[in-house]
C-alpha cells in the first residue's frame, strides 16, 4: 500500500465517530437486568454474546442464566449513548453515566445481576 493511500485511510478512520454509553441486558424469564457501561459501543452486543456463549462473561450469575436459558431469553438495550469526540476522559464520563443508571434502575438482588459497589465517604 502506498503512503498516500495509507494516509487517506488513516484520515478516514479518524473521522469515524465513537459512542460510549450504558447498556442493559434483561432476562425475559425473570425480569432480572444487568447494567454496564462501555467506552465504545460499536459491536458491543456481539462481543458480549460471544463472551457469554464461550462461558467467559465477568458476571457469574448472568453467565449461569445465559448458559441455562440461551440467548433467546435475553434482550439487549442501549440505555444512553454519547459521542466521545469532545470528551477528554471517556472512562470517567462512562462511569458517571453508569452510576446514574445504576441509581435509577437499582439492578441488585432480585431485580438484577449487578452487585452494589461499596460507597466511599468523601
Amino acid at each position: 500500500m502506498d503512503k498516500s493511500k495509507r494516509k487517506e485511510l488513516q484520515e478516514e478512520y479518524k473521522q469515524i465517530k465513537t459512542f460510549m454509553g450504558v447498556v442493559r441486558i434483561t432476562n425475559r424469564t425473570n425480569g432480572k437486568m444487568y447494567v454496564d457501561s462501555y467506552p465504545n459501543l460499536k459491536n458491543k452486543w456481539l462481543t458480549i454474546q460471544m463472551q457469554l456463549d464461550m462461558g467467559r462473561f465477568a458476571n457469574a450469575e448472568l453467565q449461569r442464566d445465559w448458559t441455562a436459558l440461551g440467548k433467546d431469553a435475553f434482550d439487549y438495550e442501549v440505555l444512553e449513548e454519547k459521542d466521545t469526540t469532545d470528551i477528554l476522559d471517556v472512562r470517567w464520563e462512562t462511569k458517571q453515566l453508569e452510576k446514574k443508571w445504576l441509581e435509577r434502575l437499582q439492578p441488585y438482588g432480585e431485580k438484577g445481576y449487578n452487585k452494589p459497589k461499596p460507597t466511599t465517604n468523601e
